[in-house]
């Protein structure tokens, strides 16, 4: 299988970490938080942890504060289609594609639920064709796109599928309120939104830089489930985010690259470039660690959550689109995300030099 195309959106207004931090200091619901609640949006959204801006589908920034359930479930339904619609004509177009040559929709997404699903806005939006085989894919959190891929490969090698359009949206601000859970208050200060949507076939495009989908591994332990995951508390999701999360997250990556590494025999000194699911600051040190990388393997990572946060599913893609467009070293491409479950995925890229 190979990389046709690819696109991201975000939403066009872009804010500064200052900026929220200000804007919470003069909202209704701060004075009510605790004083230990106060001191962790302040650390969070001030100290160095690596993202300088989000964008987010707020406008004006004040629209954070209205989070009701409807509220926050109508601004999925008004951003998710028009994110995934954006991310995928962008990648159609770098494809040279259109929308009449794909047969095949994949869609994951966990910050809100519709039915029917995304495909069906998406294939609305794009002028998809109407037999188009079209998949909604939820509850895989941050590390659904590897997944999504996986799918993909899947339909292109059954020989029924020639361009299998896969899409991660995430509007995380559907999900952003203000209450004095430590998860619920890292969250709102770490993930922004976006889509990222690549094209995929079962021939490479004499056109571009060849990309190839070689391998892919996965681990699932639902032992340590209750440690990320979303849960729904009073009609909205409620994200629970616990201190474990970088050490599972490097832990579990580490097996999932030494068992793919293992089982196809590559040489993992041929591993050029590193495209990396950064939870934040902590996750991108503790993946340091346990890969054993230097800070120069993560810089495609580091980049992508400076300036858009934690994009969950879609922060791949991102990262994935970044590296190709800024022509990083071609060999082997070690593409990793980790999600609820507690799930950890990998995949070996072969990329052109």
């Amino acid at each position: 299988m190979y990389l046709r195309g690819i696109g991201t959106a975000a939403p066009p207004r872009s804010y500064e970490q200052s900026q929220c931090w200000s804007a919470l200091q003069e909202s209704p619901q701060f004075s009510g938080l605790t004083s230990r609640s106060r001191a962790i949006l302040r650390k969070v959204l001030l100290a160095k942890n690596g993202i300088a801006t989000r964008h987010l589908a707020l406008d004006p920034l004040a629209e954070f504060f209205d989070c009701s359930p409807d509220t926050l479930n109508a601004r999925f339904a008004r951003h998710a289609p028009a994110l995934a619609t954006q991310a995928a004509e962008r990648a159609l177009a770098d494809a040279g594609l259109r929308a009449a040559d794909i047969d095949a929709a994949l869609i994951s997404t966990c910050t809100g639920y519709l039915c029917p699903g995304l495909t069906s806005y998406v294939t609305e939006k794009l002028g998809l064709p109407q037999n188009v085989f079209a998949l909604d894919l939820v509850g895989q959190g941050c590390g659904a796109a590897l997944p999504n891929l996986r799918a993909a490969e899947n339909l292109v090698a059954s020989g029924q599928h020639k361009n299998v359009l896969s899409i991660c949206v995430e509007v995380c601000s559907a999900a952003f309120y203000l209450d004095n859970d430590p998860g619920v208050l890292i969250s709102a200060c770490l993930f922004g939104d976006g889509a990222g949507a690549v094209i995929l076939s079962g021939e490479p495009d004499a056109r571009r830089r060849r990309v190839q989908w070689k391998a892919f591994h996965s681990v699932i332990s639902p032992a340590e489930r209750d440690l990320l995951r979303f849960e729904q508390k009073n009609g909205m999701l409620r994200n629970i985010l616990s201190p474990e999360v970088p050490k599972l997250a490097g832990k579990f990556a580490g097996r999932v690259l030494d068992e793919l590494l293992q089982s196809t025999g590559a040489d993992r000194e041929k591993i050029s470039t590193w495209i990396l699911h950064a939870g934040g600051r902590d996750v991108l040190l503790a993946l340091q660690k346990d890969l054993n990388l230097s800070p120069a393997d993560l810089c495609w990572s580091a980049n992508v959550l400076r300036e858009f946060g934690n994009l969950s599913s879609s922060f791949v893609l991102f990262v994935l689109e970044k590296a190709l467009r800024e022509n990083a070293p071609g060999g082997l491409w070690w593409m990793a995300s980790f999600g609820a479950g507690f799930s950890s995925h990998g995949a070996l890229l072969e990329v052109e030099t």
